[in-house]
């Protein structure tokens, strides 16, 4: 069965707190969580882990996103789609080939009409 990635914000200080929220409010498919923190904002985190699509509820500092794989991005679809525009011109097309490289080790987000691409590096990996 597939499973949804979601992504909680937090604080470096509040990392035992929200990682003990995450494993008693959803079944973590894999039973690990992987904490990445911004490579420029070390205390700000981003706790990355799948859950069963049902078990998804919509939780305070908490979005589903995906991830490619061989370039360790993490993106919002809204994300996807702005990157796309802004690299072809505008135009959003589904079959665009999008530079991946470019964003290896990343989050990338919308904020408004603005694209936030921040660089991650793997902080720590919790099992449950």
């Amino acid at each position: 069965m597939r499973t949804q990635l979601l992504c909680t914000f937090a604080h470096k200080k509040d990392l035992d707190i929200i990682s003990d929220y995450i494993s008693k409010s959803y079944t973590v498919s894999e039973k690990r969580l992987f904490v990445f923190s911004n490579a420029e904002k070390v205390s700000e985190l981003y706790i990355t882990y799948n859950v069963e699509p049902d078990d998804y509820k919509k939780t305070p500092n908490t979005i589903m996103i995906h991830r490619k794989k061989e370039t360790n991005t993490l993106y919002t679809v809204n994300a996807l789609n702005a990157i796309i525009r802004k690299s072809n011109n505008g135009v959003l097309d589904k079959k665009f080939i999008l530079n991946w490289p470019v964003y290896e080790n990343s989050l990338m987000l919308t904020d408004g009409d603005e694209i936030r691409h921040i660089h991650l590096e793997l902080f720590k990996r919790i099992d449950l």
